[in-house]
């Protein structure tokens, strides 16, 4: 004799719910990334990197050049206090185009770049999001990092004519322009990893790019080349960082040149970085990551 079961209805039946897909907001990425950005180490490494190099370079460029006397050069002692300002933002800009490179190249090492495009299937959110993260963070950074350098410099040439002048438009312009600089520096490094996605090619490209071809443009005397530097990334980004009798000074060594202001000369870095995310945002749509 057997039993039949029948089944459960009415208040007490058990309706099994289908599973709620959560739809993934461009704020939701930005959370997603800022909590990666964080967790990596390397970013740890080149911040601090930068923090170090760009503080230890300003003591030691404005130790230097109070033990010179250079505080006491007449009407120049008003550009005296960017000097180891400059001279830190030149070297620590390779710090953070290799946090600009790693950001990105690092995901794809992993393979962690596949769950990311797997929760935003549009995929062009997720490269905008770490732009915007890593953006954000070098530019607050480096902000930090200029207002303790210049307290620096301020201290080191106190009591002498080598002051900054806080309500001047142009030292204004200077100390903003070096966070801006390194922001978009380390943004021109990161669509550079996105386009390559390969940490040690991306690497040689920027490092190639900045280091060895500007460098030969600028030394090799042949003049067909002038016309070529007004063009470069990072010695016209730079310039936002110059006052003006220095950009005067560039633009007089380049005769044949184009005399770009102050500006133009940092629009052409970014149009850099807008021609090379453009490019990394069509092969993240047509290509696998």
């Amino acid at each position: 004799m057997s039993t039949t079961t029948a089944p459960a209805t009415g208040s007490h039946a058990v309706v099994a719910a289908a599973p709620i897909r959560t739809r993934v907001t461009f704020p939701h990425l930005l959370k997603a990334e800022w909590i990666k950005f964080w967790t990596l180490r390397s970013t740890f490494w080149t911040l601090a990197s930068t923090a170090v190099v760009f503080l230890g370079l300003v003591t030691l460029v404005g130790l230097a050049m109070r033990s010179l006397g250079a505080a006491e050069v007449g009407s120049d002692a008003a550009q005296i206090p960017f000097v180891p300002l400059m001279a830190a933002t030149q070297t620590s800009s390779l710090a953070v185009v290799v946090l600009g490179v790693l950001i990105i190249t690092g995901e794809y090492t992993t393979g962690m770049i596949r769950s990311s495009l797997s929760a935003a299937p549009k995929r062009l959110p997720v490269l905008w999001a770490k732009a915007a993260v890593l953006g954000a963070v070098t530019f607050v950074v480096t902000v930090v990092l200029v207002a303790i350098g210049a307290g620096i410099t301020s201290a080191l040439f106190s009591g002498s004519a080598a002051t900054f002048d806080l309500g001047d438009a142009e030292t204004q312009r200077m100390l903003f322009g070096t966070a801006l600089f390194l922001t978009t520096i380390a943004l021109f490094a990161f669509a550079i990893g996105a386009l390559l996605r390969h940490s040690a090619a991306a690497l040689a490209t920027v490092f190639g790019l900045l280091l060895v071809v500007e460098n030969a443009v600028a030394l090799i005397p042949w003049q067909p080349l002038q016309y070529v530097t007004p063009f470069l990334p990072y010695s016209s980004g730079i310039k936002v960082t110059y006052s003006s009798s220095m950009i005067e000074m560039a633009n007089d060594m380049n005769t044949r040149g184009l005399d770009l202001g102050v500006w133009a000369s940092y629009g052409v870095l970014v149009g850099w970085v807008v021609v090379l995310l453009t490019a990394a945002a069509i092969r993240l749509r047509t290509r696998d990551a």
